[in-house]
C-alpha cells in the first residue's frame, strides 16, 4: 500500500501545486499542422470530432505583434512559471496566446482565465494535498486525474477552452500511435489532465475513443505549436534546462532521470525556433517530484526572467516593432531584481 508521503510527493511532483467558429482570424493562424482536437462536450456542440477551428484572436497591426508564451513542461519546477509571468505582466508584457505542457498547462490555462501573477502566486502557495491526490490502483497507473481536472476546472471558473480570456492550447500525447496533439477547445480540466498524465503515474486520460497521457513525451517546450499557431514573438520558458544530480538507486529516481534526459533533449531542438528562452535556475530549488522551496522556485523565474527583459526589448526592435510596441525600453545594466507580489 501506498503510505501518504509517498502518495503526496507523487501526484504533486506531477502537478506541481501551482500552480491559465473561426471568425477574422490572422490567416497565419489557420494552417496549423499539429492535431487540434476539442473534448467530448464542445466536439459534441460543434460537430466536429477531430480537427477544431483555432479561437478568434485580436487584430494586429504592423506595430502590435502576436505574442506567445509557451510554458513547458517540468513538474514542481513549474512553480518558476509563476515568477516569469509576474516580471512579464509587471513591465506591460501580455501574451496574446499561450501555449502549455504538463506543469506549464496547468499555469497557463489558470493564467488564461484571467487570473493574475499575484493570484497565481497565492494558488501555489494554498494548494493542499488533497485538492488534487486521488489514489486509484489500476493496472495503467495509482493516480485517477480526476481531481486534477475539477480543481482546474475550479480555478478557471469552469470555462472551456474557447471561451477563456486568453486564448490557450493545451499539449498533451496520444498514446497509441505516440503523437503531440493540441486541445484548443471543450472541458479545459479534462486537457489538462490529459496533458499532466505521466504514464505509469497516472492512469491515461480518456477522451472519446482514444487515451491521452504526459504532453512532456512528445513536446516539452511547445515551440513549434507557438510558430504553426503565426507568433510572430515566441517567449519560452525551458524548465527542465540545468543539469540536476537525481538519485537512481530507487525506482523513483530511475523514473525521474529518464523522463530529465528524454525532455531535455526533446526540449532543445524546439528552442531554437524560440526568440526568447528563459531557464530559471533550477538546480538547488526543486526537481520533477519536489513539493518544497515553492517561494525559492517561484523567485528562480523572477530572477531568469528579469534577465531577459533587454532581449525582449531588442528582439521587439530588430523585428521592426520599437515604434508603438507595449513594453520599454530596457536599461541593459539593469541588475536589480525584486518583485512585490502584492502589487
Amino acid at each position: 500500500m501506498l503510505n501518504k508521503n509517498l502518495g503526496f510527493i507523487s501526484v504533486m511532483g506531477a502537478v506541481m501545486l501551482t500552480l491559465g467558429a473561426c471568425q477574422h482570424l490572422p490567416e497565419q493562424h489557420q494552417g496549423v499542422s499539429s492535431q487540434l482536437l476539442a473534448t467530448p462536450a464542445m466536439a459534441e456542440a460543434s460537430q466536429q470530432n477531430a480537427r477544431m477551428n483555432f479561437k478568434t484572436l485580436p487584430q494586429y497591426t504592423g506595430q502590435d505583434p502576436v505574442i506567445a508564451l509557451v510554458l513547458g513542461s517540468g513538474g514542481a519546477r513549474g512553480y518558476a512559471h509563476i515568477g516569469v509571468i509576474e516580471v512579464l505582466e509587471q513591465n506591460g508584457i501580455r501574451p496574446d496566446f499561450i501555449v502549455g505542457t504538463s506543469a506549464g498547462s496547468i499555469v497557463g490555462s489558470i493564467y488564461a482565465s484571467g487570473k493574475s501573477a499575484h493570484e497565481l502566486r497565492q494558488i501555489a502557495l494554498n494548494m493542499k494535498a488533497n485538492d488534487v491526490r486521488d489514489i486509484k490502483l489500476d493496472m495503467k497507473g495509482f493516480f485517477d486525474g480526476k481531481k486534477v481536472e475539477n480543481y482546474v476546472n475550479t480555478q478557471v471558473n469552469q470555462l472551456p477552452l474557447e471561451q477563456l480570456p486568453i486564448p490557450m492550447y493545451v499539449v498533451a500525447t496520444e498514446l497509441k500511435q505516440g503523437k503531440k496533439v493540441v486541445f484548443n477547445a471543450g472541458n479545459t480540466g479534462q486537457a489538462v489532465r490529459a496533458s499532466v498524465s505521466i504514464p505509469s503515474m497516472f492512469i491515461p486520460t480518456r477522451i472519446a475513443d482514444a487515451e491521452y497521457v504526459d504532453g512532456g513525451l512528445a513536446s516539452p517546450v511547445p515551440v513549434n505549436v507557438a510558430r504553426e499557431l503565426g507568433a510572430d514573438i515566441v517567449i519560452a520558458v525551458d524548465i527542465l534546462a540545468q543539469p540536476m544530480y537525481t538519485e537512481t538507486s530507487h525506482v523513483w529516481g530511475l523514473f525521474n532521470q529518464n523522463i530529465n534526459i528524454m525532455q531535455k533533449h526533446l526540449a532543445q531542438e524546439e528552442l531554437k525556433h524560440a526568440d526568447i528562452v528563459i531557464q530559471p535556475d533550477l538546480r538547488e530549488k526543486a526537481h520533477i517530484f519536489d513539493v518544497q522551496g515553492r517561494e525559492a522556485t517561484m523567485q528562480a523565474g523572477v530572477v531568469a526572467a528579469y534577465g531577459k527583459l533587454g532581449q525582449i526589448s531588442q528582439v521587439y526592435q530588430h523585428k521592426g516593432y520599437a515604434d508603438g510596441h507595449r513594453i520599454q525600453t530596457y536599461n541593459l545594466q539593469q541588475n536589480t531584481v525584486e518583485i512585490h507580489s502584492g502589487r
